[in-house]
């Protein structure tokens, strides 16, 4: 098995992007596809190397970029102002991810019809934004995602699977906004399922995160159980 990886750019009008895909060429023809969305700091080696994992397991792992090519931030409020736009004009986002699932359609390696998101932090909130739009894909995921509905799509018809993977403690996706997401998504005709993880917060899968005060802190168990979580899921979902 050797994993290939390189980078490929795309369009968004006339805003150029960069996603990183990454396959095994010991894997013949076509192979289900994975979406990976990154966190607010933008395309980085967090989600390249997610990228790697989920190419090992058979996957063609195609991480995004919202930002732009070369946009990362450097610290919260870089972050911040890099993510602000997305979060004030939800069709923009949604326009740019609809972007980047066409890409990975053309890809050779591409199933087209077995496709699922993944993403985490701001990228959970993109995977599921990409559900609320009505794609034809199998299934979504959210690792301790931002959860707030978009008031541009009052009644999403969401025909993806979605999977919640969450910090009960996560300040940043309190306890009522997973209501409201698990009350929304029975009103769209959603087959969705939540995991909460106790005593866990937000950004509970980056081994770098450890701000207590901000909300922050990596928890390896919660970690680990959430990417079995995930590979249970995408087994069932492209089956």
């Amino acid at each position: 098995m050797t994993i290939q990886s390189n980078t490929i750019a795309y369009l968004d009008g006339d805003v150029v992007l960069e996603g990183f895909f990454a396959y095994d060429d010991s894997v013949v023809g076509q192979r289900p596809v994975v979406l990976i969305h990154h966190t607010w700091a933008g395309r980085d080696e967090f989600v390249a190397e997610k990228a790697k994992q989920l190419a090992a397991l058979g996957y063609l792992a195609f991480a995004t970029d919202m930002y732009g090519k070369g946009i990362l931030g450097s610290s919260p409020e870089q972050n911040g102002q890099l993510m602000q736009p997305f979060m004030q004009d939800r069709s923009k986002l949604q326009k740019r991810l609809l972007a980047a699932l066409a890409t990975v359609k053309l890809m050779p390696w591409a199933d087209n019809h077995k496709i699922a998101a993944i993403g985490f932090c701001f990228g959970g909130l993109c995977a599921l934004d990409l559900a609320r739009t009505g794609v034809d894909i199998r299934g979504v995921v959210s690792f301790h995602g931002l959860l707030v509905a978009p008031d541009n799509i009052p009644e999403p018809e969401i025909k993806a699977k979605v999977l919640v993977l969450h910090g009960h403690d996560d300040p940043l996706g309190p306890p009522d906004h997973i209501l409201a997401l698990q009350n929304e998504l029975s009103l769209a005709g959603a087959d969705w399922q939540v995991h909460t993880y106790g005593r866990t917060m937000h950004a509970f899968t980056n081994p770098v995160a450890n701000n207590p005060d901000s909300g922050m802190v990596y928890q390896p168990i919660a970690d680990q159980r959430s990417w079995l979580a995930m590979q249970n899921f995408l087994t069932e979902i492209f089956a």
